[in-house]
């Protein structure tokens, strides 16, 4: 189903009557969202339904898409917002565990097909430790080091300064190798700042 066609004529095709156009953007995306659902949400479960979600709302929305900036960041911005509303409802319900579940090892939260950050992760678990950083931490990394987005990209996908991206991405960084075992005494700590501190 490949075709050369960039995203944003591919859009205005689907918008004119091309069910088609819609299925090679799904094609063409889908690893992405996946990968960057599960390093946010580090659940396979969780990052398929993401996935799902985002391309419901794709299909819902896209008309709303106006080309003031590249597809991949509007849905970029779409695939982030799925992953908040999935977490606001894990947020919601009790979490249950099972007597003997600490001695059980969890389960592989690779995704499906390699991202480069899976060079660099030799025999630490990064995405475990992803998941115990404040979650606007979690996301900005994410986009930042795993999909290599570029800063000012990232500041228009989440609608925040450049600056808050680049605190963001300080920050995450110092409480990922803090929650990977490389603690740096005297850093900063790895809970988020007030509200005050996220525009620096």
């Amino acid at each position: 189903m490949t075709d050369p066609a960039e995203d944003e004529e591919l859009v205005r095709r689907f918008l004119a009557g091309d069910q088609h156009a819609f299925a090679i953007l799904v094609e063409r995306h889908q690893t992405r969202v996946f990968n960057v659902s599960l390093r946010v949400l580090g659940n396979p479960d969780d990052a398929r339904d993401a996935t799902q979600d985002t391309f419901l709302s794709m299909l819902r929305k896209l008309s709303q898409f106006r080309g003031d900036s590249a597809f991949t960041t509007w849905l970029h911005r779409v695939t982030v917002n799925s992953c908040y509303d999935i977490l606001r409802k894990r947020r919601r319900q009790p979490r249950l565990r099972l007597i003997g579940d600490e001695d059980d090892p969890m389960p592989e939260t690779g995704p499906p097909v390699a991202d480069h950050a899976d060079a660099t992760v030799g025999s630490i678990d990064v995405s475990r430790a992803l998941q115990e950083i404040p979650e606007e931490y979690r996301v900005t990394l994410v986009l930042a080091d795993v999909q290599d987005v570029a800063y000012e990209e990232i500041a228009r996908i989440l609608d925040v300064p450049i600056g808050t991206v680049k605190s963001r991405v300080h920050r995450g960084r110092i409480a990922l190798a803090r929650a990977m075992g490389l603690d740096m005494p005297g850093r900063e700590p790895t809970s988020a700042p007030p509200p005050s501190e996220r525009e620096s």
